[in-house]
């Protein structure tokens, strides 16, 4: 069995698809407007993208910025985009909804996994947000099969990976646990110097954004960027 870590890069459109998998990128995470931190794309955005490249496609659901669902309406406006993404041909999504209080909207979560059932898909940074990482990991493992997500992105702390660094360890620590079989995809503030030491304790997944764009989050992915990022996990 391959050893490779997946490396998954943020692609807002064409451009920055085509030149992350130019880069050696295994995935693309697909948003739109990353000023509020990624917000679901246009269908003919998902599919301008997958004519273009060939790796697969994670496709954010998220309405607006933060991390709560919204009211009924907006879970229904959810849905229905979804839907359409399906229709589309979109087959892997990242989704997450919190409650006021910070636990897992697993309501919104359900009403939204109905719609994309037998899809891939990660619990994205809400999880950084919770107000308890181990309780809302413990229920998202308890929704009925086969909803759970097979990816975490987490940061291991709302202000990144820095801070996050001892969260991350401990939870690969108890890979396989309940709750805890997921892969751990690293991404938050993600730096080339926290590698070694997150490969060491069997962390396989990472993600970048602006990593990927030299010129910031108004200038392209370069694949030069992400190639150095691909180097540095062989």
């Amino acid at each position: 069995m391959s050893n490779r870590a997946v490396l998954e890069v943020i692609a807002l459109d064409v451009e920055d698809a085509v030149a992350a998998q130019a880069g050696g990128a295994d995935r693309l995470e697909l948003v739109t407007d990353m000023a509020a931190d990624g917000l679901t794309p246009p269908r003919e955005t998902f599919a301008a993208i997958r004519a273009a490249v060939d790796i697969p496609l994670r496709v954010m659901l998220r309405k607006a910025d933060g991390f709560a669902a919204g009211s009924a309406e907006d879970v229904d406006l959810l849905v229905a985009e979804a839907r359409a993404l399906r229709a589309e041909g979109a087959q892997e999504f990242v989704l997450g909804f919190l409650t006021p209080d910070g636990s897992p909207d697993l309501a919104a979560l359900e009403a939204v996994l109905a719609e994309i059932a037998g899809c891939k898909w990660t619990f994205h940074r809400a999880i950084d947000r919770a107000a308890d990482r181990d309780q809302l990991r413990k229920a998202i493992a308890e929704l009925p099969e086969p909803s759970g997500p097979d990816t975490y992105l987490t940061a291991g702390s709302a202000t990144g990976v820095d801070a996050g660094l001892p969260v991350l360890l401990a939870e690969a620590a108890r890979r396989g646990e309940p709750g805890y079989t997921a892969q751990i995809l690293v991404g938050g503030g993600l730096a080339l110097p926290h590698l070694p030491v997150l490969r060491a304790a069997g962390i396989d997944a990472f993600h970048i954004g602006g990593a990927a764009r030299p010129a910031g989050w108004a200038g392209p992915v370069s694949p030069s960027a992400v190639a150095e990022w691909r180097a540095a996990l062989a």
